[in-house]
């Protein structure tokens, strides 16, 4: 995934997407940071990027929100550590995935994710749950959820709910393997940044850096 946040221009932008996926995904909403359980979301640039700041950076990019998620890594510290393997990384396009059936909630996967891209559900959610989507499953307490890049919605040929809710070119899904897709070609030919790649986990979410505006 491409991420342009010079597309991102008002707070409405940011929730709009965060909301698809939360809605869509039935994501609850226990309406405190100690419970939190989040899919997609907002994080200042000091805190997504802490080692690629610089003193001479101008203070709008510093004081910029981004949208953040799993990065669905090509060397995921989450799967090394899992002991039944409810997280896994699938060999046909390497998406990293999260079986619920099989999470026995040990948490060893967030302890291993840099990027803070898991929820673990301390509480039953499903009270929690605003207008639930009867199309996706919910959770129970006891198991970690994260990002998997829609790939129920993948598999019928549609995008990402978060590519599809966020202001047009915000976001931008494909294969980074096809030489011919957008997303091969962005990265190709436009300097963009990764999160933490200095870990070495080679995570896929590439944010374009450059022109930037936030109202």
């Amino acid at each position: 995934m491409v991420v342009d946040m010079s597309k991102f221009k008002t707070e409405e932008d940011f929730q709009k997407t965060i909301s698809a996926c939360h809605t869509t995904h039935n994501v609850p909403d226990f309406g405190n940071i100690k419970d939190e359980v989040k899919w997609i979301w907002k994080e200042q640039y000091e805190h997504a990027f802490p080692d690629q700041e610089n003193p001479y950076m101008e203070e709008k990019v510093k004081g910029m929100p981004f949208i953040v998620l799993c990065n669905h890594c090509e060397n995921p510290a989450c799967v090394r550590v899992c002991p039944t393997q409810a997280t896994f990384k699938r060999k046909a396009d390497g998406i990293v995935m999260m079986d619920m059936h099989r999470c026995i909630g040990c948490r060893f996967c967030m302890a291993a994710c840099p990027y803070g891209a898991r929820s673990f559900n301390y509480r039953d959610p499903r009270p929690f749950i605003k207008n639930e989507n009867k199309e996706y499953p919910t959770r129970t307490k006891g198991v970690v959820e994260k990002c998997t890049f829609c790939t129920e919605r993948l598999a019928v040929g549609k995008l990402p709910a978060c590519v599809e809710a966020a202001p047009q070119g915000g976001l931008i899904f494909g294969d980074l393997s096809d030489k011919n897709s957008e997303v091969r070609k962005i990265v190709e030919t436009r300097y963009t940044i990764r999160r933490k790649p200095e870990l070495g986990t080679g995570p896929s979410v590439y944010y374009l850096i450059g022109g930037m505006e936030h109202a």
